[in-house]
């Protein structure tokens, strides 16, 4: 099985411009992410996804291979469909570029051991949360999953309502995903549902229309950078870690 690894980084991001690029103790995010990815054995390859030529430049700078992509996408996804126009393989790993914590050991447990022979094949990652406020900010994916790790359904809100007690873990999402051609194919040529619009999750494209999504819980340390304030977050963490 071919597996490419791409990493979707956009400049035009209405609440942190060239988030990509933030340092993270001297050292721009998307290397961060890039250094991680490239340690995943599994991968025959992995591509920076990126419409900015800035962004090209700095990773190219640091060794990493970059494909530029259009300006028009409005999803990361999107972007990812487009790469596998260009590059083939038998499956896509997306790693998010603001997830600068994600290391191969837990990257890999999107990765299914064979393909359905349907060729359909979505999976993502989530994990606990740790704390209860982010359970109740809605930039938080909340995920709800069947016991073989089917989705049932993702929202922003706390789902699911603990009614009956409070002894319920809930799980969030993380930003990796493993696609196959021909899912990107489904996912590029049907149009956006009314729960993807009022939700704003491209997940729901294929939820919508009866296409599974498994959601492995990886039980990782997970925050995504949504803005600057996240950075000195991240920072902390890997000074923990004894990281420069």
């Amino acid at each position: 099985m071919k597996i490419i690894c791409v990493i979707p980084a956009r400049a035009e991001s209405t609440r942190f411009f060239e988030k990509p690029l933030a340092l993270i103790l001297g050292k721009p995010m998307i290397q961060w992410v890039y250094e991680h990815c490239k340690a995943v054995k599994r991968f025959d390859a992995v591509y920076v996804a990126t419409d900015s030529d800035r962004i090209r430049t700095a990773c190219e700078g640091f060794g990493a291979d970059v494909v530029m992509t259009s300006s028009e996408h409005d999803t990361a996804t999107e972007r990812l469909y487009e790469v596998s126009t260009k590059i083939p393989a038998d499956l896509y790993v997306m790693v998010n570029g603001d997830e600068p914590l994600l290391t191969e050991e837990y990257i890999i447990q999107c990765i299914p051991d064979e393909l359905p022979a349907d060729g359909m094949y979505v999976s993502n990652l989530m994990t606990d949360f740790s704390d209860p406020v982010e359970v109740v900010d809605s930039t938080n994916l909340k995920i709800v999953t069947t016991a073989d790790n089917r989705c049932l359904f993702i929202s922003r809100s706390p789902i699911p309502y603990p009614k009956g007690n409070m002894d319920y873990v809930y799980q969030k999402f993380v930003g990796v995903g493993a696609f196959t051609p021909k899912v990107l194919e489904f996912y590029h040529n049907t149009p956006r549902g009314p729960i993807e619009k009022i939700e704003e999750n491209d997940s729901f494209r294929f939820l919508e229309n009866h296409v599974p999504i498994y959601y492995y819980n990886c039980h990782c340390k997970s925050l995504s950078v949504d803005n600057r304030k996240d950075i000195d977050g991240v920072e902390r963490y890997f000074r923990s870690l004894g990281e420069k």
